[in-house]
């Protein structure tokens, strides 16, 4: 059976529900599954249902070996240890010379294209080992080496694609949304659920999350993830669009085309890809220094070289090299935090972000539903002009229903869940960036927003003894005004609760070295200040716009804090692109996700604690692999130049040090 169907028959049989453990024996066609023992025969039954056309339409959603297994590893070390003992034992010496100069042929190739380059590196270094054993015409020292070596690169793939596999399985794990249109409504759906031919609303600050044409609308779409290109382009009727892209401004229905899976699973793999040039500062030390060790090598097995005229102590010199521990033990690590971040919720772009967020010593939080719940609560409703309830909520609600902010999620929620239908009489809606929404509705300009927004900006009316009853109502919750024609109707009171922990998570962080916690938010003084003190935050600015929230940040930066930006909305993602690093909160708008550095799924901020903690540990795990690999190393460069161990031995240990290491940096960083 071909890999892509083991794994397609892996991965398949692993999703079946009552399967604990799966174990796929390709050469021998059998197949091993642990089940819970109350679930057999549904077990039984899905594992007969999986014919050669599951396994077809399964492989069309990955496009890469998802599992490296372990009964392949031991099968391809079995065959390179019994091929070369069959040598040795069995074939006279000038044939198994015959076969040693042939597998030297693959190391002096490698070397070639390295030294074309041209640069010093560490198919150079093995190649030259290996070549001063041909020189001393000692056949089966060439051999033994090249065996060793192959062992050793054989371990060191198996582990770097474990990481990177369970890095790349952990993030498909992570759930998209998107809103499918059903009839004249639309339902949030998980967008693996999405097929070809579904139609998909996406709208201002809503990521694409499927390959597909635009069927109705126009939006200004950043391809900037797929392309590189910073502008947005306009995208609509008849134009593709692509999954992993962000709707700036404008609305559009898509028609999906393409495999839901494929499309995430290539995003992810791009992320990953990603992910390797955004290398922390720890990390890119390391692989520096490997890459700049390596002639250093050549100039020490030079001074043996002349020094001892010994060619065995000036092979033993170039059997030992920094570059490959240092990269792997490196790498490994950072998959490992990027995995275990992922199954708790939290995706992080690259390395040096988890760096940019252990360093951190200011954050700064926005207040809805980042420091309080995600879903705001409409507490009450108040109306001048001679307008009934009913009518302000239905109108704002039909004024809400198409932005994606907390706040007008409670409006909406309110309206359904008091029987309140509020079909689309208005026109087109424009939506002013943390200021309010406006339209115009049978004629009459309707708007909906801040009292900045709706007094200030739109200079509305509103009597001056009404409004202090108003604010004297309000006390502790967030006013919504709507007005038309220039005329107050009514007042929202949104109710916006402190999340629970948010507390204790606000202790940990101070606990875990972080000097200063800040709040910004665009709500009232009074709301802010209430929230800021039960939060135990140590600053909070009220009354803020996107602009004043970059500015803050900016000051701030220029004082020579180091800022994480933690928010979920439209208008926090010019400071969240500002900050060291930027934190989108799960539950926010899809723009603020693409301008942010890691995105938490989960709302809670105990998973900001648990990174932190995560991210601290991750330095501690680069500089500590850094301290390992360079004593070992050095150590058993002074060993073999001295003598006390062969060159063989030499590359044993080096080799079984760097797996060691590196299977030891595998570790779960949180338990």
């Amino acid at each position: 059976m071909p890999e892509s169907d083991l794994d397609a028959l892996l991965k398949l049989s692993d999703e079946i529900d009552g399967v604990r453990k799966v174990r796929v024996y390709g050469r021998i066609g059998q197949m091993a599954l642990e089940y819970d023992e109350p679930r057999r025969d549904a077990v039984l039954a899905a594992v007969g249902a999986l014919d050669a056309q599951a396994i077809a339409d399964a492989k069309t959603g990955y496009v890469m070996q998802l599992e490296p297994r372990k009964h392949k590893l031991v099968m391809d070390l079995a065959t390179l240890i019994g091929a070369h003992y069959a040598r040795r034992w069995f074939l006279p010496t000038p044939l198994r010379a015959v076969f040693v100069v042939a597998g030297y042929m693959a190391f002096l190739r490698a070397a070639l294209r390295e030294l074309a380059q041209p640069r010093l590196t560490v198919p150079v270094l093995d190649a030259s080992a290996i070549g001063i054993s041909f020189v001393k015409r000692d056949v089966d020292t060439a051999g033994q080496t090249m065996f060793l070596l192959n062992v050793g690169e054989l371990l060191e793939d198996y582990t770097r694609a474990m990481s990177e596999n369970e890095l790349i399985n952990s993030l498909l794990d992570v759930p998209d949304k998107a809103q499918k249109v059903v009839g004249d409504t639309e339902v949030s759906v998980a967008a693996t659920e999405l097929e070809p031919g579904d139609l998909v609303a996406v709208r201002t600050g809503m990521s694409v999350c499927i390959d597909g044409v635009v069927e109705q609308g126009s939006a200004m779409v950043n391809q900037a993830t797929l392309t590189g290109e910073p502008l947005a382009v306009e995208r609509s009727v008849g134009d593709d669009v692509f999954a992993g892209t962000v709707v700036e401004d404008g609305s559009i229905l898509v028609r999906v085309r393409a495999n839901t899976a494929q499309t995430k699973l290539r995003s992810i793999v791009s992320l990953v890809q990603t992910a390797d040039s955004l290398k922390s500062e720890g990390q890119s030390h390391m692989e520096d220094l490997a890459n700049k060790i390596v002639p250093w090598n050549f100039l020490l097995a030079g001074l043996v070289a002349l020094t001892t005229r010994s060619l065995i102590k000036t092979s033993a010199a170039l059997m030992v090299d920094y570059s490959c521990a240092l990269k792997l033990t490196g790498s490994v690590a950072v998959m490992t935090a990027m995995s275990d971040a992922a199954k708790m919720g939290v995706m992080v772009k690259g390395a040096k972000y988890f760096e940019s967020f252990a360093k951190a010593d200011t954050i700064v939080f926005d207040k809805t539903g980042t420091l309080t719940e995600a879903q705001p609560r409409l507490a009450c409703v108040l109306t001048t002009d001679g307008w009934s309830k009913d009518e302000v909520l239905r109108l704002s609600a039909c004024l809400e229903e198409h932005f994606p902010h907390p706040v007008a999620r409670a409006v909406v929620n309110a309206a359904r869940e008091r029987g309140l239908e509020h079909r689309e009489r208005h026109a087109a809606v424009e939506y002013i960036v943390a200021h309010g929404i406006a339209s115009s509705i049978e004629g009459r300009r309707a708007i909906i927003g801040s009292a900045h927004f709706v007094f200030e900006d739109e200079g509305a009316q509103l009597e001056s003894d009404i409004k202090e009853r108003i604010e004297s109502q309000m006390q502790g919750l967030s006013p919504l005004y709507l007005a038309v024609d220039g005329t107050v109707v009514g007042v929202l009171g949104i109710e916006d609760p402190l999340k629970p922990g948010v507390c204790e998570a606000i202790a940990d962080l101070h606990a875990l070295g972080v000097k200063h916690v800040v709040m910004l938010t665009g709500d009232s003084e009074r709301t802010a200040e209430r929230i800021a003190r039960e939060a135990g935050v140590d600053e909070f600015k009220a009354e803020l716009l996107p602009e004043d929230k970059y500015a803050y940040v900016e000051r701030i930066k220029g004082e020579g804090c180091h800022v994480a930006m933690v928010g979920d909305g439209v208008n926090d993602s010019p400071a969240l692109g500002l900050a060291d690093v930027g934190l989108a909160m799960g539950g926010g708008s899809d723009i603020a996700k693409e301008v942010a550095d890691i995105i938490l799924t989960d709302t809670d901020l105990a998973a900001i604690v648990r990174l932190r903690r995560m991210s601290q540990g991750l330095i501690d795990r680069l500089t500590s692999s850094y301290s390992k690999v360079m004593l070992t190393n050095s150590a058993l460069l002074a060993l073999g130049i001295t003598g006390a161990i062969t060159p063989q031995m030499s590359s044993l240990l080096h080799n079984g040090s760097t797996i060691a290491y590196s299977l030891s940096n595998a570790k779960a960083y949180l338990h």
